[in-house]
């Protein structure tokens, strides 16, 4: 079934309550004269309350309430946040590079607003000594502390012990300040751009006025090419025993 609003001569009921154009209210109308009013102001029927009774019918633009409705619903879109939960998994006897480069991780995934989920894993006989992984828990939530908090406390969960950290900063938080920084740095990428030209223009404009002195040219007066010489005309060799 359409979900779109019945309009115009697809409006089947005796008489409906209208709404003009600027929201006032009309009152309770035939039909016929609704239609009437809607071709007199060159504007659509449109039944916004059907389960009313009499139904509510409103006389406007449906193109242009459909277009503002569809651009609503798409920055709506746009600004919505879901709350995501990241997985990070280390070992109770982790490498520092390695607690380095997952730390580096969860501290990104707290600037986007999202939750981590910190997980130890436990082999053999490291389940004995499950204070290894506490104190790993305990030591990377104190790194994060400016980004993120304890959302659950260190849990043991078979061979696995588990916390969730929670960002400090809203997920629409997050998502506003890295689109602020990409337009900042878009800015000045093409203002950076843009100087470079600027200044390789003048440069080339200097070049050309040290090479070139614009005075003497205009002052200089204009050669006169000398008439080209005539070949000399061969005489004829005078005849012999002359």
């Amino acid at each position: 079934m359409s979900t779109e609003p019945r309009i115009n001569d697809r409006i089947r009921v005796p008489e409906v309550r209208l709404v003009g154009p600027s929201g006032e209210q009309v009152g309770i109308v035939p039909l016929a004269k609704a239609l009437e009013l809607a071709q007199e102001y060159d504007l659509d029927l449109v039944e916004v309350a059907a389960t009313a009774r009499p139904p509510v019918c409103k006389l406007m633009d449906y193109g242009k309430f459909k277009y503002e409705s569809a651009m609503k619903a798409r920055e709506a879109r746009k600004n919505q946040a879901h709350t995501v939960i990241k997985e990070m998994k280390l070992r109770p006897k982790i490498d520092p590079h390695d607690y380095d480069t997952k730390k580096g991780h969860v501290v990104r995934f707290l600037k986007q607003g999202d939750k981590v989920k910190i997980t130890i894993m436990f082999r053999g006989r490291e389940q004995s000594r499950p204070e290894l992984g506490f104190r790993l828990l305990q030591r990377l939530a104190d790194d994060v502390q400016d980004l993120g908090f304890v959302e659950s406390s260190p849990k043991q969960d078979g061979r696995n012990m588990i916390m969730v950290l929670g960002p400090h900063k809203k997920k629409t938080e997050a998502m506003a300040e890295a689109r602020a920084l990409a337009d900042a740095r878009k800015a000045e990428r093409l203002g950076r751009t843009a100087g470079s030209d600027e200044d390789a223009a003048d440069e080339i404009v200097d070049d050309i006025a040290d090479d070139v002195d614009v005075t003497e040219v205009q002052d200089a007066p204009a050669e006169v090419e000398a008439p080209e010489a005539e070949a000399p005309v061969e005489q004829p060799a005078a005849p012999q025993g002359a």
